[in-house]
């Protein structure tokens, strides 16, 4: 048998932060700065998250028992957490859906490739968990540590954005700490090996559907073909060039020993409550969600 120590900050807090983002604003088409390339990203990010973190939520708790406590009462903040993004990014989809786009498409094939996950065992449900959590959490970062990605956005949907990157990172390690839990008699090489084809197979997707679903928001702006592929493709991988940027702890992922809490972020997490839009709107008291 295997064992792993996670290097989870031990004095980590995992705080549920029950706020809630442009309910007052009406429905506004190109928010990111009238960019139509950016506007679309985030976009079809968005459409994913209500139904594919009810997934994780699903996938993480299915492997609850036995669990350490420490892990027990970090998977009932992660539960809270994920539950509140999923409000939040609902009433997000509603208000692009009502400023004209259609995410149906977008939608059905979220649907369609979680029906494919959940149709195995489910270990892979969790690894899967695990794997786009880590695409989560270097989104998060960058999105934190480099403005120039939200820039010129609207300031409700850009509190947004940064509320959910400032949580992503903040639970980090939980889907990889429950994933140790859950292979914690495998060989050391089978959990690797495992672990690396599910995240090819993701990153694959991930890539490939987010580009498909942009380009199809973009098509719904009077972009597509050509045009619209070099726009897509300047912003994502050039200027700012986000997938650029995230490839190198993207590929940490691979590393022998690695772990999200390698790399500690948190002092982008203060800096995010130090700012003016979380001392506006500190974090309420919430009602953990059963785990």
């Amino acid at each position: 048998m295997t064992t792993a120590t996670a290097p989870t900050p031990a004095d980590l807090t995992i705080t549920p932060r029950d706020r809630r983002f442009g309910r007052a604003d009406g429905p506004t088409r190109l928010w990111h700065g009238g960019g139509v390339a950016a506007t679309a990203i985030y976009n079809a990010l968005s459409a994913t998250f209500p139904t594919g973190e009810a997934f994780f939520v699903d996938s993480v708790r299915a492997f609850r028992d036995g669990a350490l406590p420490k892990l027990a009462e970090e998977i009932k903040a992660f539960t809270t957490q994920e539950v509140i993004h999923s409000r939040e990014h609902l009433a997000f989809n509603r208000r692009a859906a009502d400023a004209g786009y259609d995410l149906s498409k977008l939608q059905n094939r979220v649907d369609e490739r979680l029906a494919m996950t959940k149709s195995k065992p489910p270990i892979v449900s969790l690894a899967a968990t695990m794997a786009l959590e880590h695409f989560t959490a270097i989104l998060a970062h960058q999105l934190l540590a480099n403005p120039r990605h939200l820039a010129g956005g609207e300031e409700e949907t850009v509190a947004l954005w940064r509320w959910h990157a400032c949580e992503e990172i903040e639970h980090k390690g939980v889907a990889y700490d429950t994933w140790l839990h859950a292979t914690r008699t495998w060989p050391r090489f089978k959990r690797w090996k495992v672990k690396a084809k599910v995240m090819l197979f993701i990153t694959r997707n991930f890539l490939v559907d987010r580009t498909a679903g942009a380009l199809e928001l973009m098509r719904q702006d009077g972009v597509e073909g050509a045009r619209a592929w070099a726009q897509l493709l300047w912003y994502l991988w050039a200027r700012p060039g986000m997938f650029r940027k995230i490839a190198g702890a993207w590929a940490s992922f691979f590393l022998p020993g690695f772990h999200p809490w390698n790399h500690d972020d948190r002092e982008l997490l203060r800096h995010y409550e130090a700012s003016a839009v979380a001392i506006a709107a500190p974090a309420r008291q919430v009602r953990r969600a059963r785990a």
